[in-house]
């Protein structure tokens, strides 16, 4: 007791305990409006990838060129589980692989 849960921000806990006790206060969403964020979300799929296709960004004057493979990503000759281990590895920073390789909307 007394710490977070592990992989759990404390900065996450409290807009999520925020969001609990404004819901609680104004009486949270109605009915209608929960069910059009369910349908929006359930349409929000990224591309489908399929072994073979290949994905290029160029970042900071390189070409990053990533072939989807059948358990994942391999770039730089090497097999990678997620393309977030890749933009990651690519920037030394932490970034949605995804968002790095331009399969999803920056709005």
């Amino acid at each position: 007791m007394g710490s977070d849960p592990p992989g759990v921000s404390a900065d996450l806990l409290r807009r999520l305990l925020g969001f609990a006790l404004q819901e609680q206060a104004m009486g949270g969403l109605k009915p209608a409006q929960r069910q059009a964020l369910q349908r929006s979300a359930a349409g929000k799929k990224g591309p489908a990838l399929k072994p073979g296709m290949r994905l290029i960004r160029q970042w900071n004057g390189r070409t990053i060129a990533v072939t989807v493979d059948e358990g994942g990503f391999i770039w730089d000759d090497r097999a990678w589980r997620s393309l977030s281990a890749i933009a990651r590895e690519v920037t030394g920073t932490s970034w949605s692989g995804p968002r790095f390789f331009g399969l999803h909307d920056h709005g």
